[in-house]
């Protein structure tokens, strides 16, 4: 009888050792579990949200129980599954491997930042039950503060929480990076997906505060009736705007920068060939976080700022464009006379480049005041958000799931499951969103209940997309479960992956390492 080998998975065993445990690897497996539950639960409320707009007027429910259900699910989509998701759950798994360390530099932090985000989404979620929300996820003043119920105070208390959970993450992913390197891993060696974890850490503890102080403000003066942003009381509601896109812009690059890390891997490991371009993909990582900071005021062309505000503000937003395209180009150059292997993974990654560039040529549109008059919160602005935060995240999500499945459990993830699932996922993705744009051009504003009977087919049209999507996603799970059960051993290196983590044994060992690597050349020495 073969001895089981030991790694992180029987170091301990019970419970108790999870709920406990310090082990970077374990908290990624606890945060994809509490992630994935989160997102059913919003994926739930988006297909409601869809069957109830299937036809004009009242399909299934009345216009406050779609509101509430609108606002759940972008406020779930957004602070507990697609800002955490990538960078919490992959983050957490591969970086100290990719950077030949045993661990974060904070594992206790670690650990803490995992119960942050358990803290703030059940008091979220009890919101559900105690007094339902309806202000949409941006908790848009002087509605909030005036108008809607005291629901919102412990929904909004529980995203301030969510929040620190993403600093400290943030902040560990830092130090961790500048201080446990292994020797010889100068930081133009690191892995493409560190320097994109490393970039979106810088935003998340320079723009996240900036949240949670406003979040404490729309409190104070719901709560204690101190005017901050309500008139009445001598506030200014575009201030709660201000505030609000300065963190929820760099929100956006929070949430796609890691994407953009998962795709360099795949492209790389896919495609046989050195990354092209190495040192302008790493660097554009940081150039898009700094830029970032400066573009909230696109959100604000229609809000009665200045002229010259709204033609700095649109020539900065459309700079974003530049290193953007730059990874862009890499990736296809990288691609170019390799040898390109198309498994799920790779179609994922193909599936992430085709939705985020259309979401990003849409911004241009968006990011030219002329323009964006017309479009505003229109449905034209949910289909570009869409194509931007999550076809790319999710794709990029699920090519991570499949990719990195063997090295966390030690099972192969099968292939055909994963490019059904990539089926489904990519043509209800653009059967969903593509009406959308349609819809945005022809006037159809968006988190409205009703609309006129004109955009019934475009809607239907949607709604049916929305259903590929959900059972895109079924299958993906059922794939987890298939693979858990029924996969094959994986081995070390499965794919011919050559950053470090594809060195060791799959899973890996409680302390990753038996030795302290010595790195003597760069992540991807394909030849």
């Amino acid at each position: 009888m073969a001895h089981e080998q030991h790694n992180y998975l029987n170091h301990q065993k019970g419970i108790w050792s999870w709920l406990t445990t310090l082990d970077h690897k374990r908290i990624g497996i606890m945060y994809f579990v509490a992630i994935m539950s989160f997102f059913f639960l919003g994926g739930v409320f988006a297909l409601l949200v869809r069957a109830e707009l299937f036809t004009p007027g009242k399909t299934l429910f009345s216009a406050d129980v779609y509101n509430r259900m609108m606002t759940y699910h972008g406020a779930i989509m957004v602070f507990m599954v697609i800002v955490p998701g990538i960078p919490a759950i992959f983050g957490n798994f591969v970086l100290p491997i990719m950077i030949g360390a045993k661990d974060v530099a904070f594992p206790r932090l670690n650990l803490m930042s995992w119960y942050m985000l358990m803290i703030g989404a059940m008091i979220t979620g009890s919101t559900l039950f105690m007094q339902n929300v309806d202000t949409g996820w941006t908790f848009y003043t002087p509605y909030s503060s005036i108008k809607t119920g005291m629901g919102v105070i412990p929904m909004v208390l529980g995203v301030f929480i969510i929040g620190f959970s993403s600093i400290l993450t943030g902040l560990n992913f830092i130090v961790t990076t500048h201080k446990l390197r292994a020797p010889g891993m100068t930081m133009n060696r690191i892995p493409l997906m560190v320097w994109a974890l490393y970039s979106t850490a810088i935003l998340q503890v320079l723009a996240t505060p900036v949240l949670a102080i406003t979040l404490l403000l729309l409190i104070a003066e719901k709560a204690l009736g101190v005017g901050i942003f309500d008139p009445q009381l001598g506030g200014d509601p575009v201030l709660f705007q201000h505030f609000f896109w300065f963190y929820s812009h760099p929100a956006v690059y929070i949430m796609i920068l890691p994407a953009m890390g998962v795709i360099s891997e795949l492209v790389a490991t896919y495609s046989r060939k050195v990354i092209f371009g190495y040192t302008a993909i790493a660097y554009s990582s940081l150039a898009i976080a700094g830029v970032s900071f400066l573009v909230w005021g696109h959100h604000m062309f229609v809000s009665g700022q200045s002229e010259f505000a709204g033609i700095l503000f649109s020539f900065i937003t459309m700079l974003v464009g530049v290193p953007t395209a730059i990874k862009l180009f890499n990736w296809i150059s990288t691609m170019y006379k390799g040898s390109i292997r198309l498994d799920a993974p790779m179609l994922f990654a193909i599936g992430f480049m085709f939705l985020f560039t259309i979401g990003g040529l849409t911004g241009v549109y968006l990011a030219s005041t002329g323009m964006d008059v017309h479009f505003h919160d229109t449905y034209f602005v949910v289909a570009h958000f869409h194509y931007v935060m999550v076809g790319g995240t999710l794709m990029a999500l699920m090519g991570a799931l499949i990719y990195w499945f063997p090295k966390v459990t030690g099972k192969i993830y099968s292939d055909l499951l994963g490019r059904i699932a990539w089926v489904f996922i990519f043509t209800g993705f653009n059967v969903t969103f593509f009406p959308q744009f349609i819809l945005g051009n022809m006037g159809m504003p968006r988190r409205y209940y009703d609309y006129l009977p004109t955009f019934t087919e475009l809607n239907q049209m949607s709604t049916f997309g929305s259903w590929l999507i959900g059972t895109g996603f079924l299958v993906g799970l059922f794939g987890v479960f298939h693979a858990l059960l029924k996969g094959k051993e994986a081995g070390n290196n499965p794919f011919g992956g050559k950053t470090l983590e594809w060195t060791i044994p799959s899973p890996p060992p409680h302390e990753n390492f038996d030795k302290t690597p010595v790195i003597s050349g760069g992540p991807y020495e394909y030849r």
